[in-house]
C-alpha cells in the first residue's frame, strides 16, 4: 500500500469510528475492513489493529466492546448523547431563532454524535408549534454589537415597537439612536442590548430583534466609572423581562409553597428570614414595572409586598384598575 493510501486509511478509520460508533455501538474488524474497501482501500486484519493502536496513541478513546465478535468504538466524545439532546432542544426552543436557522444549528449539533445518537435526537425532540422570530437580523445584529464592543465604538440604529395591526412602528419618530453598547444579555428567549445613554447618564435596554439599520458608528464609545463598574448579573436579577427603571429595595412576604419560584427568579442566595408564621420575608432589589406586578400577581396571596408602603399602594392600584375593567 502506498504512503498516500496509508494516510487515507487512517483518516477513513477515524471517520467510521466517529460517525458510526459510540459507547453502545461498535464496528467489528470485518466491518471496518469492508468499510475501507467501499472507500477503495484494501486492508488486512493485522494492519487494522496497528492503525487502531496508532489512533489511540494520537489520543482517540477507542475501546473494545464486549460483543461477539469483539467490536471497536469511540468510547468518549465531547458531548454525551444526553448532552446532545439538551443542546438540540435548547437550540430548537430558542425564540430568537427562525425555524430555518434552528434546523441548521440543530443539524450542526447532530454532527457531534454518532448516527445512532442522531436517530435518537430526531425521535425525541419535538419542536413544532414553538413560537419563532420571523427574521434572521438578530444574528447579524449580535455580530455587529460584538464588533462595536471590540472597537469601543457606539452603535447607531432605529428602534421599533408594534402597533395593534402588528406593524413595526419606529420610535421617537424614526430618529436614529446612537448609544454606547455595554453588554448583551440573553433573557427569556430574547437578546437584549444594555447601552449607556450619555444625555441621561442611564442604562436603557433594547430588544435586539427590534433594532433596524444597526451599524457601528464613527463616534467612540463613552468611557466612565459607571460603565466600568456595571454589574450585568445584578442588573438581570432586579429587572423583569428587561424592563429597566429606577430600582427599589422591596420586602416580600412569601409563603413556603412558592419559595421555589422566588429562588428561580432571584437565586438561592436571595436575602431572606423566616417569619413568625413559618412564611419568609425576602429582601430583593427590583425595578418596579407592570411586568414585575404581573409576575407577583400569579402567586395571589402566597406572595405579597410588605414594604415600601408607596409600592404597596402602587401595586394595589394596578390590581384595582385591572379589576375595574372586568367589573
Amino acid at each position: 500500500m502506498g504512503a498516500e493510501s496509508q494516510k487515507l486509511k487512517l483518516l477513513y478509520l477515524m471517520q467510521m469510528l466517529y460517525e458510526q460508533t459510540d459507547e453502545a455501538h461498535g464496528l467489528t474488524t470485518p466491518e471496518l475492513i469492508e468499510g475501507l474497501a467501499e472507500r477503495g482501500i484494501d486492508a488486512e486484519r493485522k494492519s487494522v489493529y496497528r492503525d487502531i493502536e496508532t489512533l489511540r496513541s494520537f489520543g482517540m478513546d477507542i475501546v473494545k466492546l464486549p460483543t461477539r465478535p469483539v467490536s471497536y468504538a469511540l468510547g468518549s466524545r465531547t458531548f454525551s448523547g444526553a448532552e446532545l439532546m439538551l443542546l438540540t432542544d435548547a437550540v430548537q426552543s430558542s425564540r430568537f431563532l427562525t425555524q430555518r436557522m434552528a434546523n441548521r444549528l440543530a443539524a450542526g449539533v447532530a454532527t457531534l454524535g454518532s448516527r445512532h445518537q442522531v436517530r435518537s435526537l430526531k425521535k425525541h425532540v419535538h419542536v413544532e408549534g414553538r413560537i419563532k422570530m420571523q427574521n434572521e437580523s438578530v444574528f447579524h445584529h449580535v455580530d455587529t454589537i460584538h464588533e462595536a464592543l471590540s472597537q469601543r465604538r457606539k452603535v447607531a440604529f432605529r428602534y421599533v415597537k408594534y402597533d395593534a395591526a402588528k406593524r413595526p412602528v419606529p420610535q421617537k419618530e424614526g430618529r436614529t439612536y446612537c448609544e454606547t453598547p455595554v453588554r448583551l444579555i440573553y433573557s427569556e428567549g430574547c437578546y437584549y442590548l444594555i447601552a449607556y445613554n450619555d444625555k441621561h447618564e442611564s442604562f436603557p435596554t433594547y430588544r435586539v430583534d427590534r433594532m433596524q439599520g444597526l451599524r457601528i458608528a464613527d463616534e467612540p464609545a463613552a468611557r466612565n466609572q459607571a460603565i466600568a463598574t456595571f454589574d450585568a448579573e445584578a442588573y438581570s436579577a432586579r429587572t423583569f423581562s428587561m424592563f429597566g427603571g429606577t430600582t427599589q429595595r422591596v420586602t416580600l412576604r412569601v409563603d413556603e409553597s412558592v419559595m421555589g419560584a422566588l429562588i428561580d427568579r432571584f437565586g438561592k442566595d436571595v436575602e431572606s428570614t423566616v417569619a413568625e408564621d413559618g412564611a419568609a420575608r425576602a429582601y430583593v432589589t427590583v425595578a418596579p414595572s407592570p411586568v414585575f406586578f404581573g409576575w407577583l400577581a400569579q402567586f395571589g396571596r402566597a406572595m405579597r409586598i410588605e414594604a415600601p408602603a408607596a409600592l404597596v399602594a402602587e401595586y394595589a392600584a394596578y390590581l384595582r384598575e385591572i379589576l375595574e375593567d372586568y367589573a
